[in-house]
């Protein structure tokens, strides 16, 4: 018995500097062994000496509340999965998808045809204005004094 409560005190000392300082975890003694409270969170934990250390494990309730928390995430996760291989096997990212048509390049060429020309116009109606419409000569702006 003197043993037992040594090791008891033992294994209650070595818990951390910082969680002793606070006073976070209070030990009470049951027939079963110790009831370990977090005094900050209101967990509890059942312990018990085994091999001259206090071993602790989760409650019930605690138990069965991580394991709620572990299932709601293995749905989530199976939720991303599916949501993820409809992504990869979507068509549009196949390769062949990803590049226009030549139909549509062609259009694209035709209207950056049409966009380069009339901007050569404007600049060809301004180089008439500015240099007094001398054909095959370009004028040089006005320079700012």
């Amino acid at each position: 018995m003197r043993r037992l409560i040594l090791l008891a005190t033992l294994a209650f000392t070595s818990v951390p500097a910082s969680a002793e300082q606070d006073g976070r975890y209070r030990l009470e003694k049951t027939p079963d062994g110790y009831v370990r409270m977090d005094t900050q969170t209101g967990e509890m934990s059942l312990c018990e000496m085994r091999g001259g250390q206090l071993v602790c494990k989760l409650a019930a309730d605690e138990r069965s509340a991580l394991q709620d928390e572990i299932d709601r995430l293995a749905t989530r996760l199976s939720g991303v999965e599916e949501r993820l291989a409809k992504i990869e096997n979507s068509p549009i990212l196949k390769p062949e998808n990803l590049l226009p048509t030549e139909e549509e390049f062609q259009r694209s060429l035709g209207l950056m045809e049409q966009f380069f020309r009339k901007f050569l116009g404007i600049v060809k109606e301004m180089d008439e204005e500015l240099g007094g419409g001398e054909s095959g000569k370009t004028a040089t702006p006005p320079q700012k004094t």
